[in-house]
């Protein structure tokens, strides 16, 4: 199928965690809100309300600085089974649709809906509907991009939020990727996009004089795709096989890890939440690496792994031991996880349909 003709709906749900505790709690309707840790344990914000955004408060912002933006701001703590419940039950509306769905994340995912006979094949009302559907039947808002692409449809979701959806027809393209900024460029972080300003960069068109071999020069490897995003290509597939590549575990501690040994008492309580997470995984994925993490008091951060087919407690004690020297100062976060391989008989057979069976997206999404 041509890459202009094809149909691709991004959508997103709107402050997720935050709109499920507003759902199951309607008397936070209205208030700042954040879902996320404690401030006194130091934790961060998972996500807010946009009455709690506001005040200037954003995701992974610590949560002792978005009381002091807003002191009257309400924290709520995560409640993961209650919002992978609801991930599920949006995931099923997509499904309806088209089983070419390629989740990102829990509230967040990419629908071909190209060869979709639904809604006499319009993806406009598809994600009408699909909004419609999710607003009653699971109780909070999506939003939506319609494009011929991914790049562009994710941009458009973003355009018409909370509870709202914006279509780039194929002939629009050119014309609204000009304008983009190009902090809207996946992948142009704060650095790159420095860089791009002390050139006069500030738009994708203003990017579009710049020869494929000249972003080459100033962005390497990335210039490529610069020059391509510019232009509003953007030629993925929406890929409904997304493999699980790594799990890990982490926690960031209310005082300091002062010392290696206090790191090591922490390893058997964290390994232990680790290995009840592969539980879940562990008929469908092979471990290949073992690592640790850490992050000291100076918020420097260092991880080092290993080859490793096994998640014995003794080889993180050996990582962790490793990984501290490097610092040798108070930890704040310690964190263990796994590099994951699918197994031999769960990987996709080229000659087979791609599209995901319910348990393969019921393990995506866990």
């Amino acid at each position: 199928m041509a890459a202009d003709s094809r149909k691709i709906i991004h959508c997103d749900c709107d402050c997720f965690y935050a709109s499920i505790e507003t759902r199951d709690n309607p008397a936070l309707a209205g208030k700042p809100m954040a879902v996320g840790g404690s401030p006194e344990r130091r934790g961060v914000v998972a996500t807010c309300n946009y009455e709690a955004r506001k005040f200037g408060i954003h995701s992974a912002m610590p949560m002792a600085t978005a009381l002091r933006h807003c002191p009257q701001l309400i924290v709520v703590y995560p409640r993961m089974e209650q919002y992978r419940e609801a991930s599920r039950a949006v995931q099923e509306i997509f499904a309806d649709y088209t089983a070419l769905i390629e989740p990102l994340s829990l509230d967040e995912a990419y629908l071909d809906v190209s060869d979709s006979k639904a809604c006499k094949g319009s993806a406009t009302l598809i994600a009408q509907e699909i909004r419609r559907r999710v607003r009653e039947e699971v109780g909070i808002t999506i939003s939506a991009g319609i494009a011929p692409n991914k790049f562009i449809a994710k941009v458009a979701s973003d355009w018409n939020k909370p509870d709202g959806q914006y279509v780039v027809l194929p002939h629009q393209v050119d014309e609204f990727v000009k304008e983009l900024p190009v902090k809207k460029i996946f992948g142009v972080g704060k650095v790159t996009a420095a860089k791009m300003h002390s050139l006069g960069i500030q738009t994708c068109g203003d990017l579009r004089p710049y020869s494929i071999e000249e972003l080459g020069a100033l962005f390497g490897s990335f210039g490529a795709k610069l020059f391509r995003l510019a232009r509003g290509i953007d030629e993925r597939a929406v890929n409904p096989d997304r493999i699980r590549k790594s799990l890990s575990v982490e926690n960031t501690y209310v005082q300091d890890l002062p010392n290696l040994q206090a790191c090591l008492d922490k390893l058997p309580e964290l390994h232990e939440q680790l290995e009840t997470r592969l539980q879940r995984v562990h008929s469908d994925y092979d471990v290949s690496k073992k690592y640790v993490k850490l992050k000291f008091n100076d918020f420097v951060s260092t991880t080092i792994e290993a080859m490793s087919i096994s998640t014995e407690l003794e080889g993180y004690i050996a990582l962790c031991s490793d990984a501290f020297v490097r610092g040798n100062r108070p930890v704040r976060l310690l964190g263990l996880g796994v590099k994951l391989e699918l197994k031999a008989n769960n990987k996709p057979d080229p000659q087979q349909s791609t599209h995901p069976s319910k348990r393969q997206l019921r393990l995506r999404l866990e």
